[in-house]
């Protein structure tokens, strides 16, 4: 929060925010937010993209342009392998069921 003093002598000081003109009072001590602003303006950034991470069609902080559904794909592609993979896994079981059933090798 940062004031500007209109009349030094007199000690008083303008908000420029909100435009109150006020007396400076010596029992009070004021700091400036500003460079804290800045901090918490980098943790808002990365607070977003720890929930944008969760969906896989937001843009994530540190990725390139145009790759704002590079996790939906590479999911589909993962789940169509896992899906391959269990899918003939049961099918060899079934198969080697049939076979023992029929009293087969």
């Amino acid at each position: 929060m940062d004031i500007a003093r209109i009349v030094p002598e007199y000690h008083i000081t303008l908000d420029p925010i909100t435009g109150i003109v006020a007396e400076e009072r010596e029992d009070l001590i004021m700091f400036s937010l500003v460079p804290i602003e800045n901090q918490l303006d980098i943790l808002e950034d990365v607070a977003d993209d720890l929930i944008n991470s969760l969906t896989p069609d937001k843009p994530l902080l540190s990725s390139y342009a145009g790759r704002e559904d590079a996790s939906r794909i590479a999911g589909f592609y993962a789940n169509l392998f896992y899906g391959l993979v269990i899918g003939l896994v049961i099918a060899f079981m079934a198969a080697m069921m049939i076979i023992k059933m029929r009293g087969g090798l």
